[in-house]
C-alpha cells in the first residue's frame, strides 16, 4: 500500500497523552447501546472473551447495538488533547487514510448531489470519555454515532499484526486502512439515515437472535463500503500493491463470526452472529471494491447474505 501522497486529515483528535502524536512517543466500561463497535472489537473482545470465559454475546453483540448512551460513566481524565495532524509515523498514517477517505466520499456523495460532512478521529491510550460512553483500549476501534467521531487506541494495529499470520508490511498496513475504512463506512450509514433506521429495528425486534441478524447486515455493510472506499481511491490514487486486497480479505477472514467461534469453543452458533461469517464478510467487501457503488452495498434488501 503507497500511501505517502495521501492528504493528511485535520480531523484528528490526538488524546494518547503526553510524549503522543505531536513530537514523537505514542503510542471495562462497555456500554449496551453503545457505539457500533468496530471489527477491533471482534478481534480483542472475541478471542479474549471466549478464552476467559465471558459470553460474547455480551462483549461483542451487546456492545454492537447501535445508538447512544451508556448504563453508567466511569470516572474521567481530563483531555490533553490536540487537534490536527500528528507527526509521529502512527499518527500520520492514521491521519493520511482518513484524509483518503475524506476526499473519496466526497466524491462519491457530490456525484449524487450529497455533500459528505466528515467524522472525528480521535486517538487515544488506555481509555477515553466520548458520546458514547467510557471507552478502553481492549474494545479495539469503534464509531459512535452520537458524536460522529471514530475511536482508535493505535495500539490496536499491533493487534493485527500479531494476530495475522502473513500481514507484514505494506500488506499489513492496507489491512490497517480496512479497519479505518470500516468504521468509517459506519459513519456513511449514518449520514445516510441507515443507524437510526437499524437501531430502531433492533429495539422492536423483540429477541436477541432477531437483533443480530439486523447487526449483522449492519456490519456486512460496512465493510462493503470499505470496498467502495479501496475501489475509488485505487482509480484516484492507484495506491494498491500486490497482495493488498489479498491481506484485507485474510482479515475478514479472521474475524467472521464463524471463525472466531471455532477457534474459541470448537462449534458454530450462527444465532449468536453479530457481524458475518468469514465467507459473507469477505463476499460484502469483495463486492464493494468490485463494483465500487452504494447500491451493490444493501445488504438489508438481500435476501440471502
Amino acid at each position: 500500500m503507497r500511501w505517502d501522497d495521501f492528504r493528511r486529515s485535520d480531523n484528528v483528535e490526538d488524546d494518547r497523552g503526553a510524549g503522543g502524536g505531536f513530537g514523537g512517543g505514542g503510542g471495562s466500561g462497555i456500554q449496551f447501546g453503545g457505539g457500533g463497535l468496530g471489527i477491533g472489537t471482534v478481534i480483542v473482545l472475541g478471542l479474549i472473551g471466549w478464552a476467559t470465559g465471558i459470553d460474547p454475546r455480551i462483549l461483542i453483540g451487546g456492545a454492537e447495538l447501535i445508538g447512544g448512551g451508556s448504563h453508567y460513566q466511569q470516572p474521567y481524565r481530563p483531555a490533553n488533547r490536540r487537534t490536527g495532524t500528528p507527526t509521529d509515523a502512527m499518527g500520520q498514517f492514521v491521519a493520511a487514510v482518513l484524509g483518503n477517505t475524506e476526499d473519496t466520499w466526497n466524491d462519491i456523495f457530490r456525484s449524487s448531489g450529497q455533500q459528505y460532512r466528515p467524522p472525528r478521529l480521535r486517538l487515544f491510550s488506555g481509555s477515553e470519555q466520548g458520546g458514547c460512553g467510557f471507552a478502553q483500549a481492549a474494545m479495539g476501534p469503534f464509531y459512535c454515532p452520537t458524536d460522529r467521531r471514530i475511536y482508535l487506541d493505535t495500539s490496536f494495529f499491533r493487534e493485527i499484526e500479531t494476530r495475522f499470520h502473513g500481514c507484514t508490511g505494506n500488506a499489513c498496513k492496507f489491512s490497517q486502512a480496512y479497519v479505518i475504512a470500516h468504521e468509517v463506512g459506519h459513519h456513511v450509514q449514518n449520514l445516510l439515515g441507515t443507524l437510526p433506521k437499524a437501531q430502531a429495528a433492533q429495539r422492536a425486534a423483540g429477541n436477541k437472535t432477531a437483533a443480530n441478524r439486523i447487526q449483522v447486515r449492519v456490519e456486512l455493510q460496512a465493510d462493503c463500503y470499505a470496498g467502495v472506499w479501496a475501489n475509488h481511491s485505487e482509480q484516484r490514487k492507484q495506491f494498491l500493491d500486490p497482495g493488498d486486497i489479498d491481506a484485507a480479505l485474510q482479515a475478514a477472514s479472521a474475524i467472521g463470526d464463524d471463525t472466531l467461534q471455532k477457534r474459541a469453543q470448537g462449534r458454530i452458533v450462527p444465532d449468536a452472529f453479530t457481524h458475518g461469517s468469514a465467507e459473507q464478510r469477505k463476499r460484502w467487501f469483495t463486492t464493494g471494491f468490485t463494483q465500487g457503488k452504494l447500491s451493490a452495498c444493501d445488504t438489508f434488501a438481500a435476501a440471502q447474505l
